[in-house]
């Protein structure tokens, strides 16, 4: 069995555990409401812990140039190559 095959089953065992678990948790014991509240604060916090991240990704990341600036600057550089390239073949005549 290759180590992928192996990680596979891992997670599906412990995945399976953790379902059951938490059923028995919920259905099962006194603690229902304690492991709801909690299961839910997780997921409200994942979710909007990830809005929070590309919020602050998108607040501190520098504004794309426009195109006009790209399409000025490459045309500068292929000036400039040109003329080094003019350069070189006149100085190697």
């Amino acid at each position: 069995m290759s180590k992928d095959q192996l990680v596979g089953w891992a997670l599906a065992l412990i995945s399976v555990v953790v379902i059951l678990l938490y059923g028995w948790l919920v259905f099962f014991t006194s603690w229902d409401v304690l492991v709801l509240k909690l299961t839910g604060f997780a997921a409200v916090a994942g979710v909007f812990g990830i809005l929070a991240w590309i919020g602050y990704t998108l607040a501190t990341t520098p504004p794309p140039k426009p195109i006009e600036e790209i399409e000025k600057e490459i045309e500068e550089e292929l000036k400039r190559l040109e003329q080094e390239s003019q350069q070189a073949q006149q100085g190697a005549q």
